[in-house]
């Protein structure tokens, strides 16, 4: 696992809308693997890998952006009121630090009433998302000259390596943007070319609603898409055995069923068949609520395209302390870079019973 380039994608900054600081990554890094590379309208990147045969075309989406909030409202004391951009479970945002996105980057922290001066009732309470601040430290007049309602924060949060994981913010979905990466230097270092013309797009604004995989898959209209998340390991004390979803350790998720996906079982037996011959350990993930990029690309292309995804099992999913498993990520990229070159032999007709590889 190249524990760099992840540590520098988690790190980068990128709410919805805001995704500057990862693009500029993501197109340093891909330029150089890529055959062609542009930056569309909504602010995707689309990198095209050309393959051995243009008869079809690929799809391959990992989103860029992070859960994030932007500014509402600078009081009369400097405090920032916040807006989400994402989904936050909000009692984890208590002592959090941010980046505060303006002329400058400025840090900040959050905070609400404390504990001490909270009656009984407000210590039962959950407070929400809306009722935290963001402090900076300075005042009205000098936080005005530095900050405008409608910029940007995300979280901040370094890497760090914990035995055989790694913990830090982002893991959803820059881990997502490793796995493309590292999938396409795999094939091209060892020498191959995907089956078909490959288009790996690395979208914006995912976490409000699949905003950028939906405008490229319209406009790249893939035959076969992919979808590369993370997903909740909820393999902690506590959890049942239905309630896990994925184990950290247990090797790459295949997804079968989210929010917005019935996978194709045509593309679960396929992906088990990958990592069965090539020894990539793996496991099924059935996620009850979200959902990913697949979920537009499997239904906005004419006639639809034939989808599946690959994910990153990560405990404390949407926190600052998200957390996967080294050997997960690694298998991630293996099974993903042999879905580029073993395309073709599979057999993709609608039949029943069990298929082999050819």
């Amino acid at each position: 696992m190249n524990i760099q380039l992840f540590k520098e994608l988690c790190e980068a900054s990128g709410a919805p809308g805001f995704e500057y600081g990862i693009r500029d990554v993501v197109m340093r890094v891909m330029t150089p693997l890529a055959d062609e590379i542009s930056v569309d309208r909504l602010g995707n990147v689309v990198a095209l890998i050309k393959g051995k045969s243009s008869d079809k075309k690929v799809m391959c989406a990992a989103h860029m952006d992070e859960i994030g909030f932007i500014v509402r409202h600078i009081d009369d004391n400097g405090f920032i009121r916040i807006l989400p951009l994402g989904g936050f479970d909000a009692k984890t945002l208590t002592a959090q630090r941010v980046i505060v996105h303006g002329k400058r980057d400025l840090y900040g922290c959050m905070g609400v009433k404390p504990i001490h001066v909270m009656s009984p009732e407000e210590r039962t309470k959950m407070p929400a998302v809306t009722d935290y601040v963001v402090d900076v430290g300075l005042p009205k007049e000098e936080v005005e000259k530095l900050v405008s309602v409608g910029d940007a924060i995300t979280r901040y949060s370094d890497l760090i390596e914990m035995g055989d994981c790694v913990n830090v913010k982002s893991i959803d979905n820059r881990g997502g943007c490793y796995l493309l990466i590292e999938a396409v230097r795999t094939i091209l270092e060892s020498g191959n070319k995907p089956d078909y013309d490959l288009y790996a797009v690395f979208t914006v604004q995912e976490e409000v609603g699949l905003r950028g995989a939906h405008g490229a898959t319209m406009a790249i209209q893939p035959d076969f898409a992919f979808a590369l998340d993370t997903t909740i390991a909820y393999d902690t004390p506590g959890a049942s055995p239905h309630e896990k979803c994925t184990q950290l350790g247990k090797g790459a998720a295949i997804k079968v069923y989210d929010g917005t996906l019935v996978t194709d079982p045509r593309m679960v037996q396929f992906m088990t068949a990958l990592c069965e011959e090539g020894g990539i350990t793996h496991q099924l993930e059935l996620l009850s609520a979200g959902g990913t990029d697949a979920g537009a690309m499997q239904k906005f292309t004419a006639g639809g395209a034939l989808t599946g995804a690959i994910s990153i099992p990560t405990r404390n999913v949407h926190q600052s302390i998200e957390m996967c498993h080294k050997g997960d990520v690694d298998a991630c990229v293996a099974l993903l870079a042999a879905c580029f070159t073993a395309l073709n032999r599979w057999d993709w007709s609608w039949k029943r019973g069990e298929r082999s590889l050819a």
